[in-house]
């Protein structure tokens, strides 16, 4: 009951699985998860990063201001650490019917991030959705060992896998 979705193009996989959620949350579907959200930065040419919790709408900063010249990850692990632990304490309080997760990345392919909310997710027979960047896909699929279903990088596509995971 686990699904992916592949794609090339900058936010392509965010605004997929932006518009998979907010269809779902429109039929009445508890979903649980986070989607990440980008926002201008006047200050630099790079956008602020945001994950915004499926269950709450909380928004969480993960990137962090590294100057205008810098090269590296902007990422900050612990504004993702407290993403993850907000959807975690969203499960543990109303189950979902399904998880989406907007990336799985360098953090859950060094073990962290959101890959223990997936794995429990998985365990309690939640399906679960994750957006997998071309560069972390060997990752992704050491961890899944191969039992991830790809699917068209559409919404209509995740909508139908997801309606066949948890039709009655």
């Amino acid at each position: 009951m686990l699904a992916f979705i592949t794609a090339q193009g900058h936010g392509e996989i965010d605004a997929i699985l932006s518009n998979v959620a907010k269809a779902l949350r429109d039929q009445g579907v508890a979903i649980a998860g986070a989607v990440q959200v980008n926002t201008d930065n006047a200050d630099t040419q790079m956008c602020h990063m945001d994950l915004q919790t499926l269950s709450s709408g909380t928004l969480w900063r993960i990137s962090q201001s590294l100057g205008p010249f810098a090269q590296g990850c902007r990422l900050d692990p612990d504004g993702l650490e407290r993403a993850v632990a907000q959807v975690e304490a969203d499960m543990a309080s109303h189950a979902p019917s399904v998880l989406i997760i907007n990336k799985f990345g360098k953090q859950e392919a060094d073990g962290r991030g959101f890959r223990g909310v997936i794995a429990s997710a998985l365990a309690d027979g939640i399906p679960v959705v994750v957006g997998v960047n071309p560069t972390k896909r060997r990752a992704f699929d050491v961890y899944c060992e191969g039992l991830a279903v790809p699917l068209e990088a559409n919404v209509g596509a995740v909508l139908d896998w997801i309606s066949m995971q948890i039709a009655p």
